[in-house]
């Protein structure tokens, strides 16, 4: 983990990279989209989470999708500016960028599970990579019907095909992050393992 840490630039513009990638993750889309298209507070329904899936839940799928594009592309814009100031300092604001986004100081510290988040934060890293994300949702989301699980596969197998890809501390990043992605799903891993957990064009 002190790897991914051990800069080579010197303090400023590491610490300019992780204030500018966690004020980019704190941007709750959300929350805007649905309050702008006059669907009120989304926190107040569903899991009462920020993110895509609970847009979704407004019945605009427009907006769900608009929320998962921009919560992607602020990962995506955070690690793909600050790699200008080398790759070290794209990792710090990829992090913090998915760490704004699970974090915001905004809304409490009480964000989203930070799936699109990690996929823009891939992008901006290793974009080939998210072909690997992708062909492992889709096959897990035909096989299984749980977008939830079909995410935390994904989740594991990102970080293995980066390290043995030569990515180095882009694999480790991943790791930190998969880890904590399973963390913010703990719920939607009790509702697997119980049987309840919504498939994907399940109502209710």
């Amino acid at each position: 983990m002190s790897e991914i840490f051990s800069w080579q630039l010197g303090p400023a513009p590491t610490i300019i990279s992780v204030i500018f990638g966690y004020l980019l993750g704190t941007i709750p889309f959300g929350l805007i989209l649905t309050r702008m298209a006059g669907l009120g507070d989304v926190r107040k329904i569903g899991s009462g989470n920020i993110g895509a899936t609970n847009v979704l839940r407004t019945g605009n799928k427009k907006l769900a999708a608009a929320t998962l594009l921009l919560d992607a592309l602020k990962g995506t814009a955070a690690a793909a500016i600050a790699s200008r100031w080398g790759i070290e300092a794209g990792i710090a604001a990829g992090f913090a960028a998915f760490l704004g986004h699970l974090f915001p100081v905004w809304l409490g510290f009480k964000g989203g599970k930070g799936i699109a988040t990690y996929i823009g934060v891939l992008l901006g890293l290793a974009p080939i990579i998210v072909l690997v994300f992708s062909a492992v949702w889709l096959a897990m989301a035909k096989l299984t019907r749980y977008s939830s699980l079909s995410a935390l596969v994904a989740t594991l197998v990102v970080p293995v095909v980066l390290l043995v890809s030569g990515y180095g501390k882009i694999g480790l990043l991943f790791v930190m992050m998969s880890i904590i992605t399973w963390i913010k799903h703990r719920a939607n891993i009790q509702r697997l393992l119980a049987g309840t957990e919504s498939k994907i064009g399940q109502k209710g």
